[in-house]
């Protein structure tokens, strides 16, 4: 048991599928609350453990994902409703959390489970996209999901606005996760599940990253964009001075 203990990774999503067993279902949701209403879930791995319960689903007990051993058959449709609800009840503590304690509940220093960037990159994407589309895009992107919730509340989004954007987020990124391993599991043979559970794992992190790289790009050619038009205003002030000179 206590070796067990020592190999287990907070991270993978296979361990903690393991380690739940016939409480997967449960446990599942559990994490998912955690990951999106507690700051300290931050590094739970809530895509690729959504991907592979949705793998589950059907592959019963004849199908073995990345070392999962303790084979149970997933209620998709039980999953399908579950996992929403308590993404969006954990998106909700997060955001009262934020309204309730405010800047304090940031005034903190780095530590294993707190880092003030995580907190400026949500507030970042909170910035950039507004409030209704950051809660939504939040969704998808690691770590962001978790810190987003709290930075709504602390800069005083309206809870029905909140709630709407949390609602919609939760369902788009849970299901849409939960299928896609759904999907898999009907395209991957159970003899080769292990063999492409983790590119497809590393796919779905890319994917996730995906937000951080168009708003990179955007950014950039924003910033290109502002560079090229104040030489252009440079240049025309420099010509606008020289023929007032000439005259």
């Amino acid at each position: 048991m206590a070796v067990h203990l020592l190999a287990f990774n907070p991270i993978s999503a296979t361990d903690w599928i393991n380690a739940l067993g016939n409480f997967a279902v449960l446990g599942v949701c559990a994490i998912i609350f955690a990951e999106t209403g507690l700051m300290v879930g931050f590094f739970l791995p809530g895509d690729s453990l959504l991907f592979i319960a949705g793998l589950l689903t059907l592959s019963g007990s004849d199908k073995t994902a990345a070392g999962v051993t303790n084979i149970h058959h997933l209620s998709l449709p039980l999953l399908l409703v579950a996992v929403p609800i308590w993404a969006v009840a954990g998106a909700q503590l997060g955001h009262y959390l934020g309204a309730r304690f405010g800047r304090p509940l940031f005034d903190r220093p780095d530590s294993r489970f707190f880092k003030r960037e995580h907190v400026d990159k949500a507030e970042e994407v909170f910035t950039k996209y507004g409030p209704t589309k950051a809660v939504v895009l939040a969704r998808f992107i690691p770590i962001v999901r978790t810190f987003m919730n709290p930075v709504t509340g602390v800069l005083e989004m309206p809870a029905k606005k909140f709630f709407v954007a949390n609602v919609i987020g939760a369902v788009l990124w849970s299901d849409g996760v939960l299928l896609l391993g759904r999907l898999a599991s009907h395209a991957i043979s159970p003899d080769k599940v292990d063999k492409y559970i983790i590119p497809i794992t590393l796919v779905i992190v890319l994917l996730s990253l995906t937000p951080i790289f168009f708003e990179w790009r955007k950014s950039k050619r924003a910033g290109a964009a502002a560079t090229a038009l104040a030489d252009g205003d440079d240049r025309d002030s420099v010509a606008s001075s020289g023929r007032h000179r000439s005259r």
